[in-house]
């Protein structure tokens, strides 16, 4: 078990460490349960959730490239009822330790607050990751982060739902994402994720055809990780939420870059689908390096970040 050099308390839930398992690489729990002890992490954030079931994107939904992966899942989940009924039942009865935050997605701003409302009877609910990098079906399909308005009401419907933290969730693509991170913070969020994917594009050049079945997808792996870290710093600057810093996460040193950028937690997804036991390894490492380096708390090195040569 993690030493209390790695304990962080985040939106006023306590984590043992602050290694997360990130949305769409965890499922609900079950599916990596026999591969790692969930309950050495801090949490995992869960697939996403939606009001109706949605079948995703067309195969192939994954490709590699050398500098990590590019997927289009298209948000496939079962649906709000099916995960109220069979996934959290599950997670309340096999996961102890590990925190655990519900992924939430929708296509107009009302359904995000419908599933909060449906999943929060749940003990096995810690809180919230919103997921607003979606489109927005009533608003001409623009990002529900990129619209302040539709971000304001997203959150504040989210937040009418439950008493329970809200982490909203944003995308490296906007153009000012410490002002976007600030209007969620005003609407009631507890928290803020950086970063969603980027957007690209990866051809077969035998077949001259995009590697992905839906065309386009959402780029993540180690080529990220500067992004985030940007974007964590941008945002800790001028919100005072916990950040949860997502986005290229390989080894113990990438998750020191995000805590002196100022997050209090982080969360690894790509580099754990292709090694699964690697978020594990993760915090022994991390617990290493604090050991090393005679820090007895992550909170010496949170947001300390100097710019002087």
């Amino acid at each position: 078990m993690a030493t209390s050099s790695l304990a962080v308390t985040a939106a006023g839930i306590h984590f043992q460490n602050p290694v997360l398992l990130a949305a769409g690489t965890a499922g609900y729990g079950r599916e990596l349960a026999k591969l790692i002890d969930l309950d050495a992490l801090g949490g995992l954030i869960t697939k996403a959730v939606s009001v109706e079931p949605r079948h995703g994107a067309p195969a192939p939904r994954v490709a590699e490239f050398d500098g990590g992966m590019i997927n289009a899942v298209g948000l496939a989940n079962p649906g709000m009822e099916e995960v109220q009924r069979e996934h959290l039942p599950w997670l309340d009865a096999n996961v102890r330790r590990a925190r655990v935050l519900v992924n939430v997605v929708g296509n107009q701003v009302e359904e995000f607050g419908n599933v909060v409302s449906m999943l929060d009877d749940s003990s096995a609910v810690s809180g919230y990751e919103l997921n607003v990098s979606c489109p927005n079906v009533k608003a001409g399909g623009m990002e529900f982060g990129a619209d302040p308005r539709s971000l304001t009401e997203v959150v504040t419907r989210a937040r009418g739902a439950t008493k329970k933290p809200i982490f909203v969730k944003l995308s490296p693509t906007l153009q000012d994402i410490a002002s976007t991170a600030r209007t969620a913070a005003d609407a009631g969020a507890d928290g803020i994720s950086v970063v969603n994917t980027l957007p690209g594009l990866v051809i077969n050049t035998e077949t001259r055809k995009p590697a992905l079945g839906f065309g386009t997808g959402g780029v993540s792996g180690p080529g990220l990780l500067p992004v985030g870290v940007l974007a964590t710093h941008k945002v800790s600057r001028v919100v005072k939420l916990p950040v949860i810093g997502v986005g290229g996460i390989v080894k113990a040193t990438d998750i020191i870059q995000y805590v002196i950028a100022g997050a209090s937690l982080v969360a690894v997804g790509t580099a754990v689908m292709q090694q699964p036991r690697l978020a594990e390894k993760l915090v022994s490492d991390l617990e290493r390096w604090c050991r090393d380096n005679r820090v007895s708390s992550l909170s010496q090195l949170r947001g300390s970040l100097s710019w002087e040569a």
